[in-house]
């Protein structure tokens, strides 16, 4: 069964940076557009970041642009997402998602918590 798990997130103080990662089992990440997503207590999912199946293209929200990176190795079939700079506002649960490139049939992580506070 096709999966996501997200990891490395946790509790770091303003300012400071984490790199989250998406590992696929049962998913040829290299077919996949892959995207990061956010949701706050009492917010909507937003969409953080996104990237191109081939990796050539990106998006930023605005809110982090100049801050969070996204990439991807195919090869090890992990998304990655470093966080820099981070603030109390970045403070959510983060999740992964894929997407076919061609059939558009779509996979969620299960979400890993980032906490911004001192």
């Amino acid at each position: 069964q096709a999966q996501l798990v997200e990891s490395g997130g946790g509790l770091v103080q303003p300012g400071g940076s984490l790199r989250l990662s998406c590992a696929a089992s049962a998913l040829i990440l290299r077919y996949y557009a892959m995207s990061w997503y956010r949701q706050a207590p009492g917010k909507e999912r937003e969409l953080v970041a996104a990237i191109s199946s081939g990796g050539g293209s990106t998006k930023y929200a605005d809110s982090v642009k100049g801050r969070f990176t996204i990439s991807r190795d195919n090869a090890k079939n992990t998304l990655y997402l470093q966080m820099n700079s981070l603030k109390p506002e970045d403070t959510a649960v983060y999740y992964c998602k894929a997407v076919h490139s061609v059939a558009g049939n779509d996979y969620w992580g299960q979400g890993t918590q980032v906490t911004v506070s001192s």
